[in-house]
């Protein structure tokens, strides 16, 4: 069992039923830990916070004092993050910009562009030329480079090392230079490199990752003769969910990245986490519908389910939980409750597919109990497929 901060617990149990399910956001918890990440970081490593883990707009008004900038990967999010947080800057990176969303981060003064791809690029100095004439466009390079053996075993999910849509090939880099420095392209600065190639990686691996980008980017430059200021090595920190008590070590990871900006002086890094900055802010409390038994097995029917929180399907894991039990039963019929020592979690969908939790020891759990699923701060509502079945959407409220 996952237990739930005190305000979450104490919210969960003090909506009515029909208030639920719910998204419980402790704001109070990110900001205590937000502030230990940022504590860890080392000068000359800037944080941006990947938008798309969560873009609620109180959490990310409760980032705002602990992180250098966002990053955003789509139009949708760039005007959603700009309207948020307005002034702070932004990193528009992801694959497939469309015209209209190059134009709308010109207009709106992005700082930085992580570009994906040569036609991109082309893309960028032509819309550069006519909407934002007299600036100078910073370009991050984002490559899909390659990486030893072995270095992303640990991964959760590869977005770089082998085939995938994101990025340049290596191969496409000494071009890609050229367009930048040989004054093709006026208007755009090649700022530095950026790489994102893995999520669900320990600080050991990332500070791996982190070494082996940053070698290659200041390889490329000193082949080109050119400077190159920043390197982004992108975030994915774990988060286990598993294991949920133990969180990514943020103190090695900000040591080894402190040592390698001093192997490397004039250098700046940054770092891009998402999930791993707010998901344990979250929780999704909901309520027991019915206790049930199938082929000698226990089933909990929850409101709600995988089309509030995707996370547990998308990923093929379990979500960690607590059980808040309520003793009042407001029917004169017997209460279900589970007999065996472990029950199933599902939810209302009409697919064998809407589990949220697997063999979660839970005896004596009864309809009416509520149940508060942990790690749900990020990429859990926002990747949901929230109108299967039409049922009703979940609350949302911000604790402290």
């Amino acid at each position: 069992m996952t237990p739930p901060t005190p305000a979450v617990r104490a919210h969960s149990l003090a909506l009515a039923g029909d208030e639920l399910p719910a998204y419980l956001y402790d704001l109070a918890a990110l900001r205590a830990h937000a502030a230990e990440v940022r504590a860890a970081l080392p000068e000359r490593v800037e944080l941006y916070y990947a938008a798309k883990a969560n873009p609620e707009p109180e959490v990310l008004v409760a980032l705002r004092p602990y992180v250098d900038g966002y990053e955003v990967s789509s139009g949708g999010e760039l005007a959603h993050v700009r309207e948020a947080v307005p002034g702070r800057p932004l990193a528009f990176g992801g694959p497939g910009k469309t015209p209209a969303e190059i134009a709308a981060a010109l207009d709106l003064g992005v700082e930085r562009f992580h570009v994906e791809s040569e036609h991109e690029l082309h893309l960028l100095a032509h819309l550069a030329r006519l909407r934002a004439p007299d600036a100078r466009i910073a370009v991050l390079l984002r490559f899909n480079l390659p990486l030893a053996a072995g270095t992303l075993e640990g991964s959760a999910l590869a977005m770089g090392g082998r085939p995938t849509p994101f990025g340049l090939d290596p191969g496409q880099a000494d071009t890609a230079v050229r367009l930048l420095t040989d004054g093709t392209y006026p208007h755009l600065e090649l700022r530095g490199v950026h790489a994102h190639l893995a999520s669900g990686l320990d600080a050991p691996e990332q500070l791996a990752v982190a070494d082996s980008v940053v070698s290659w980017a200041l390889a490329l430059a000193g082949r080109h003769g050119v400077p190159l200021p920043e390197v982004n090595v992108g975030g994915g920190m774990n988060v286990d969910y598993t294991r949920p008590g133990d969180r990514f070590d943020w103190a090695t990871y900000g040591k080894g990245l402190g040592a390698l900006t001093e192997a490397h002086p004039g250098l700046l890094l940054r770092i891009e986490p998402g999930r791993a900055l707010t998901a344990y802010c979250g929780w999704y409390a909901t309520e027991v519908l019915d206790v049930k038994r199938s082929h000698g097995e226990e089933f909990a029917v929850v409101r709600g389910g995988t089309h509030h929180l995707r996370t547990p399907a998308a990923k093929s894991h379990d979500q960690p939980c607590a059980v808040l039990p309520v003793d009042t039963w407001p029917h004169p019929w017997p209460r279900p409750e589970a007999r065996q020592g472990t029950v199933t979690l599902a939810g209302q969908l009409c697919t064998p597919k809407d589990v949220l939790s697997r063999s979660v020891p839970a005896p004596g759990l009864r309809a009416g109990d509520r149940v508060a699923f942990a790690l749900t701060g990020a990429y859990a509502w926002n990747i949901s497929h929230h109108d299967f079945l039409m049922h009703p959407r979940p609350g949302f409220h911000f604790l402290g």
